[in-house]
Order: structure tokens, then sequence, then C-alpha cells
């Protein structure tokens, strides 16, 4: 991320112990208007705040299918530090929560003119896409002025969960409805695996009982004895 903008600071790892309403307080000491969190929690699911300091609003999203520059090995590429251009799908005009996400990436990604780490032209093209109520963030080169684009990465999904009047917290303006937190999925997925094979068991048992009993013991070592003849094993023949 930070690579991706050059009129980023980094700041160093906060305390699990700390608050979010101390990354307020780091903003300001930074001079910082916007702020992007990263938030990892049971060392697989990331999440990430967007939130405009002090006073918000914000927003919090659940990063799915993340994919970095160096794992994709795009084939276009861009000068570092060079500012961006933001496209944005139709969708975010809709409806007040997209608009009000639209003016928050807007104002997060968008590197400031005359910015004193930014290089003064455009070379490539950052775009939204809202499917399946999820935000689709692609990076793209351009290759020509008829409009060729190349895609560079990195990629990823935003799932939104929640939008807050206040920064990093306070009332709820928006809740997704369609939002199924990590944790409930992963219970659904071995709940499903502990079905098929309580399944399985009872098939075996079914099948035991469907499977007829033998009308008498026989005693397998009756057959022990018996020769096959040359004449019995030619007519076989």
């Amino acid at each position: 991320m930070r690579t991706l903008m050059p009129h980023a600071k980094s700041e160093s790892k906060m305390d699990k112990k700390d608050q979010l309403f101390v990354i307020n307080e780091m903003c300001e000491m930074r001079n910082c208007s916007k702020c992007i969190y990263l938030e990892a929690k049971k060392k697989q699911d990331l999440y990430m705040w967007l939130s405009n300091v002090p006073r918000g609003p914000s927003a919090k999203f659940l990063v799915e299918n993340l994919h970095t520059m160096s794992e994709l090995k795009m084939t276009g590429n861009c000068l570092k530090g060079s500012r961006p251009l933001l496209s944005f799908d139709q969708e975010f005009d809709k409806e007040a929560h997209w608009s009000l996400i639209k003016e928050l990436l807007i104002q997060t990604f968008s590197t400031p003119n005359h910015h004193p780490k930014s290089q003064p032209f455009f070379d490539h093209v950052y775009t939204f896409s809202i499917a399946d109520n999820r935000i689709w963030f692609r990076n793209y080169q351009i290759l020509e002025e008829d409009g060729s684009l190349a895609e560079i990465g990195p990629r990823f999904v935003l799932n939104p969960i929640r939008i807050f009047e206040g920064s990093f917290g306070g009332p709820t303006l928006f809740q997704n409805p369609h939002y199924v937190s990590p944790n409930d999925l992963r219970h659904l997925m071995r709940k499903r695996g502990a079905q098929k094979y309580m399944s399985r068991i009872q098939a075996k048992k079914s099948l035991e009982m469907r499977r007829g009993q033998p009308s008498y013991e026989t005693d397998p070592t009756d057959d022990v004895f018996v020769t096959i003849r040359p004449e019995d094993a030619e007519e076989d023949s």
C-alpha cells in the first residue's frame, strides 16, 4: 500500500492492547487527514479501515483474494511515485453507502497535486468495481493514448462490514446485511465435513443391515483337499 501511494506516511506497529482511537492521535502528530489501518486477526483474516481523521466517517472492510505484485508477475509497469487516475463503477452512484465509500476512496488513494514525493504526470489507473456486493480493486498501466491498458497489480477485494459516523468508532451509519464473518464460514465448512463423515458412517451401517445373512455356516477348510482332474481342466478350457 505504501508503494502504491507516494504521499503515504508509515507508522510503527500498534500494541494490541491499545484502542483504535489512538490512531487519531498518531495521525494528528504526523499531520495526516486520512488513514488506512490494516488489522490482522488469527494470522489468516485481514481487515482494512478507511477513516477520515479526526471526525469521521470511517469504514471497515474484510480484505479477500489478496495478491501482491510479486505474486502475480504481471507484464505492466509504471514509474514509482506517479499519480494515478481513479476509475469507479457506475454502481457507486446508485446508493448512499456506496457514494460515501467512493468519497473515502477518492480522498485516500488520490495523490495530491504537486506533492514533493510524486511525479507530475499520470501513467496508471486504479479501478474500483462493484460485484457481488464487494469492491474489486485493480491497478492498470496506461500503454498508449488510445486507452490500452496492462494490469500491474496488486489486486484485492474489499467486503464492506460497517460504516461508522466517527473515526474508528461511533454510531453505525450502515451495516452490510450480506456480510458473513470468516469464523462463521469456517464453522460451516467444519460442519459440512462432519455431516459428510456421519453420512458415510450411516451408509456403512445401512449396507450391513441390507446385506443378507448366510443360510447355513460353512467351513472354509472343506475345499482344501478337493483336487481338479486333468480332463476337468481340459473341458473348462
